[in-house]
């Protein structure tokens, strides 16, 4: 009888393939959003939302157990947050910008996973309270109100229409929890 072979969601070499492309890309904040070497930012994040999306969902059709899956996202999120080369200074901001985002991705599928997360309170309120607790320097609490309401993005709930949020910490974990909702809507961002 064939051993069941352990799945790999993420790997170190699929990252360094990614960095290398930014590397090439020879990424400058000055290009314009649209430009083609701004996106591949964009593709990464969504390389590794799909990822740990897949983990969830073979986790949901129990082909592997709670704590596989939460070893799973704890390899993601090791690699994904491993030190690396300098890649240019613009570069380095964006990947800096992409890892807090990927950072709300890990914590709301870890919640997800335990099933706790505030199923409550409306989800631009959660917004807002996180906002709060940012700026009252609460980390852990703005942390946690962004892991719920990805959480529930996760299990189906509509992200609501949010208003243009200045530069923050918030705004930039509030990227990850748009690329899961893109993601669940099979959305190609």
């Amino acid at each position: 009888m064939k051993e069941k072979s352990k799945e790999e969601f993420y790997t170190q070499k699929r990252w360094t393939n990614w960095m290398n492309k930014v590397k090439e890309s020879k990424f400058e904040l000055t290009d314009s959003e649209q430009d083609a070497t701004g996106a591949v930012f964009v593709y990464i994040m969504d390389d590794v939302v799909l990822a740990c999306l897949k983990v969830i969902a073979r986790k949901e059709k129990n082909l592997i157990t709670q704590e596989e899956a939460f070893a799973a996202l704890r390899i993601i999120q090791e690699i994904v947050s491993s030190e690396h080369e300098s890649l240019g200074q613009d570069a380095d901001m964006m990947l800096e910008s992409l890892q807090t985002a990927l950072f709300a991705v890990f914590i709301s599928c870890q919640r997800y996973l335990e099933g706790d997360y505030d199923q409550q309170t409306r989800l631009a309120d959660l917004v807002e309270q996180a906002r709060q607790a940012e700026g009252e320097e609460r980390i852990d609490d703005c942390l946690g109100l962004v892991g719920s309401l990805g959480a529930r993005v996760i299990g189906g709930e509509k992200l609501p229409e949010l208003p243009e949020m200045p530069y923050s910490m918030v705004a930039e974990l509030m990227d990850g929890v748009d690329a899961i909702a893109a993601a669940m809507m099979g959305d190609d961002s």
